[in-house]
C-alpha cells in the first residue's frame, strides 16, 4: 500500500494522492509490441513527431529502457550553459542517430528483452522512496510514485505518436488512459507557480469521455497545490476531452489550440495559465 508520509515529510503533499503505475508496465510493453509488429516496412519510416520516424521513437523507447536499467552507456556531459531540456534531447537524439541501421525486427527484438527486465525492474520499486526529479512537476527529488508513474506515460505516450503516425487513433483503454492523464495533472502546481491568486483559490480541470476525471489545485501560502482541500466553488472550470488533454499535456497541440476546444467557466486568465501545462520535458 502507497502511503504519503514520505511526501509529507519532503513537503511534496502539493502533488496529490500516490499513483500506482507498476502494474500497468507489462500490459504497456504487450502493446507497442504487437503495434510494432503489425506495421508495414513503409509505415517505419513515416514520420511520428517532428524529425523522428516511427523507427526513431521505437528506438529512442529502447534508449529509455536501457538507461533505466543501467545498460545505456552515459552522454555526454553538460556543455558550458546547457539547460536540462537541452541535455536531454541532446542525448535522445544522439541515441537515435546511432541506431538509425539498427533492422525493424532487431529492435523490436531488444525492446521485448529489455522491456521485459524494465516490467520486473518496476515491479519491485519502493513507490515512497526518493528518485529521479520530475522537472515539469517540480519535484527535485521526486517520489518514486511519481517518477514510475512518469515513465509510464513516456511509453504511453511514444506508442500513441506511433498509432497516429500508422494512421491509427488513439488507443482509449481506460486504465492506462485515466492513469496518464492523472499523471499528467500532477503538473498544475508547477504550471501555476507564478499565477497569482489569494489563498484559497480554486481551479478545476474536468476531462470527459471515455475517462471522466476531475482535478483541483488550490492556491496557497506556499504556492498551488493538488493536495486535498476544503470544498468551495471554483473561481475557474476548464473543461476538455481526454484526447485534447493528453495531447496539450504532451505539446501534440498549443495551448491556444486547447483553448478553442475548451470548455472554459469563471477566470479566464486562471483558465489560460492551465492550459499553458505541459508534463514532458519541453
Amino acid at each position: 500500500m502507497v502511503t504519503q508520509s514520505n511526501d509529507d515529510e519532503a513537503g511534496l503533499v502539493r502533488l496529490g494522492a500516490p499513483i500506482d503505475a507498476r502494474p500497468l508496465f507489462g500490459p504497456e510493453l504487450q502493446a507497442l509490441l504487437g503495434l510494432l509488429r503489425g506495421l508495414r516496412p513503409a509505415e517505419w519510416e513515416r514520420i511520428a513527431v517532428p524529425g523522428w520516424t516511427v523507427h526513431d521513437v521505437a528506438a529512442h523507447l529502447l534508449g529509455d529502457y536501457r538507461a533505466r536499467l543501467g545498460l545505456r552507456e552515459p552522454p555526454a556531459p553538460f556543455a558550458p550553459g546547457e539547460t536540462l531540456e537541452a541535455f536531454v534531447h541532446r542525448a535522445n537524439q544522439e541515441w537515435v542517430e546511432r541506431h538509425r541501421g539498427v533492422g525493424a525486427a532487431a529492435l523490436v527484438e531488444a525492446l521485448e528483452r529489455n522491456g521485459t527486465e524494465l516490467v520486473h525492474h518496476f515491479a519491485r520499486v519502493d513507490l515512497d522512496a526518493p528518485a529521479l526529479g520530475v522537472s515539469w512537476a517540480g519535484a527535485d527529488p521526486a517520489p518514486m510514485w511519481l517518477d514510475c508513474a512518469r515513465e509510464f506515460t513516456e511509453h504511453w505516450t511514444h506508442r500513441q505518436q506511433i498509432r497516429l503516425a500508422a494512421g491509427l487513433d488513439t488507443d482509449a483503454e481506460p486504465r492506462a488512459l485515466a492513469l496518464v492523464l492523472d499523471t499528467f495533472m500532477r503538473a498544475l502546481p508547477h504550471t501555476l507557480r507564478d499565477t497569482e491568486a489569494p489563498d484559497g483559490t480554486q481551479v478545476e480541470v474536468a476531462v470527459g469521455g471515455v475517462v471522466e476525471a476531475a482535478w483541483t489545485v488550490t492556491a496557497g501560502p506556499g504556492g498551488w497545490s493538488l493536495a486535498e482541500a476544503s470544498e468551495d466553488r471554483p473561481a475557474a472550470t476548464v473543461r476538455l476531452d481526454a484526447e485534447t488533454a493528453w495531447r496539450l499535456c504532451t505539446r501534440g497541440i498549443q495551448p491556444a489550440a486547447a483553448l478553442t476546444r475548451a470548455g472554459i467557466e469563471g477566470d479566464h486568465r486562471l483558465a489560460e495559465a492551465v492550459c499553458r501545462i505541459v508534463s514532458v520535458v519541453y
